[in-house]
């Protein structure tokens, strides 16, 4: 089975950067993993919303504390009935959910997490075998590339926030699903994308998608 992982572990490989390395991720492993939803976590450049804080507290939320406690991977079947877990997590996309440790130098640095829909299968054992295999390739990545010195990136003129946006436009995503997932507004995404469309100079959607490859690829390149 871990074999089909190696498209997983390859775009892990030819990520230059955190944010290659979400958007790599996200896609093929939203696939593999059959998920409705895939997200990439580094705590250090977290902006958790005030609306999400309790929802994603160690003492509110049996995920959460079993993945900070353990350093291991888990989903919801495992530490909580599904009942209870509708409490917790009232959202219909995240009917099911998986979430596997980022770590470095013994510390959690960060999560990938995975949701399903009440329509498909809940997460089992084998998921769980997967996605320890995915997060130690993760944990080795951000070991290696975090010990290199910082490269100049789309991040020292865009927001945390802002470069999330960019990603989910990258993805296709409408203002309203934007504002879904981020939990704002679409008034909110609407006035992001003005700031960063003055950023970035840009007047279009595609523009700025572009822009942004374009500086991404630029920063990436090594003088020899």
């Amino acid at each position: 089975m871990t074999s089909f992982l190696q498209p997983l572990f390859q775009v892990i490989a030819q990520s230059k950067n955190e944010h290659q390395l979400r958007s790599h991720v996200v896609e093929t492993g939203r696939e593999y993993f059959q998920a409705k939803r895939c997200g990439v976590f580094f705590f250090d450049r977290l902006n958790i919303p005030k609306t999400m804080q309790l929802a994603l507290s160690i003492e509110y939320n049996p995920v959460v504390r079993y993945l900070v406690e353990r350093h291991a991977p888990i989903h919801d079947g495992l530490v909580v009935s599904p009942k209870t877990w509708r409490l917790i997590c009232p959202r219909a996309d995240h009917w099911y959910v998986m979430a596997g440790p980022i770590v470095s130098s013994g510390q959690l640095v960060g999560a990938v997490g995975f949701t399903r829909e009440q329509i498909s299968p809940a997460f089992d054992d084998q998921n769980l075998a997967d996605l320890s295999a995915l997060c130690l390739h993760l944990s080795t990545w951000v070991a290696t590339v975090r010990s290199q010195p910082p490269q100049k990136l789309e991040s020292d003129f865009l927001t945390p926030r802002e470069l999330q946006i960019a990603q989910l436009v990258a993805q296709g995503r409408t203002n309203a699903e934007i504002g879904v997932e981020l939990w704002i507004t679409e008034n909110s995404v609407k006035q992001a994308l003005k700031r960063m469309f003055r950023k970035l100079e840009v007047s279009s959607r595609a523009q700025m998608t572009a822009n942004l490859h374009t500086r991404l690829l630029s920063s990436n390149s090594v003088e020899v």
